[in-house]
């Protein structure tokens, strides 16, 4: 097992881990509907109470974090986990939040794109030109779910377009170091995809047999499925794997690099900080932790991380 040092522990299905410039670790708790903060001594305590279910998590050019908000789940709980398993009664629709790190507020930017209303926005990235790119997974019900989307969108809330549709499950998503190509994860089909990028928004599609544009990059065989990921500085991209509980390093050319085991199978994010960015953290959502461990190849920059 990899050297694992737990950060947090009863957190309530954390996600969207980013580090902030104080060495604190910003991160979701979509069980309990807020916006938490890590520090270092484990203390943790509570940024914003958007609600709903805040679950992607991403620093903007502003200096706020921007929250996709799946709109909450329903919970399973057993001794030692916690599980999502549908759409509550109460759930409140998707949205795109701002939240001001030193106040809590939050502002809604966007709940829908045209007459399209957002479902379960669900991961995000920034690009250089300072706008966002978020997969919309959907919801799903006791009988269907719906289709999900990739969109982009600026961070003052003036333009939302829809990049991708119809596409299974997006849950993870990432840059390339030149940001000429956009990766995105599939949950239920543990795929990852490629999407060559030919300006802020815009993908150059693949034809037939691709199903929505993208280009097949990389799965395995057996019960795997894909959540949110990160990018290397080389390029590989490093994939929170639920059911095997483990981050699937694939790179560019879509091999895969290695499987770094983790205990507990809803494994569902990684971020990169240290002055070298070679320390991972990484949310075990199951089990309710934030742990940290070293990782042998440095992490890419984000665009506004500290």
């Amino acid at each position: 097992m990899t050297d694992i040092t737990v950060m947090a522990t009863g957190l309530r299905f954390p996600e969207g881990p980013v580090v902030l410039e104080d060495g604190t670790i910003a991160l979701v708790e979509i069980a309990r509907g807020t916006v938490s903060r890590v520090a270092p001594d484990g203390t943790v305590s509570v940024i914003a109470e958007p609600g709903g279910g805040p679950n992607g998590l991403a620093l903007g050019p502003d200096g706020m974090l921007y929250v996709c908000n799946n709109g909450g789940f329903a919970w399973h709980e057993e001794p030692g986990m916690i599980r999502p398993i549908g759409t509550p009664d109460d759930y409140s629709g998707g949205r795109i939040e701002r939240v001001d790190l030193r106040t809590g507020a939050c502002t809604v930017l966007y709940d829908r794109c045209g007459d399209t209303r957002l479902k379960g926005p669900n991961d995000i990235v920034f690009d250089r030109a300072g706008g966002f790119y978020f997969t919309d997974l959907g919801k799903a019900r006791h009988r269907d779910r719906d289709q999900g989307s990739v969109y982009y969108a600026k961070a003052d809330g003036s333009f939302i377009t829809e990049v991708v549709h119809p596409i299974l499950t997006p849950n993870g998503i990432g840059l390339s170091p030149d940001e000429t190509m956009l990766y995105v994860a599939e949950t239920e089909g543990g795929r990852l995809w490629a999407f060559d990028l030919t300006e802020p928004g815009r993908i150059r599609r693949h034809p037939f047999p691709s199903p929505h544009g993208g280009r097949f990059l990389f799965n395995q065989a057996g019960y795997e499925r894909y959540d949110s990921l990160a990018v290397e500085a080389s390029g590989n991209i490093c994939v929170a794997t639920l059911m095997t509980g483990a981050i699937t390093v694939i790179s560019p050319e879509g091999e895969l690099v290695e499987s770094v085991p983790m205990p507990d199978v809803y494994t569902t994010n990684i971020c990169f900080g240290g002055p070298d960015r070679k320390t991972a953290y990484v949310t075990l959502s199951g089990t309710g932790q934030l742990v940290r461990m070293p990782w042998q190849r440095p992490g890419l920059k984000l665009n506004f991380a500290p």
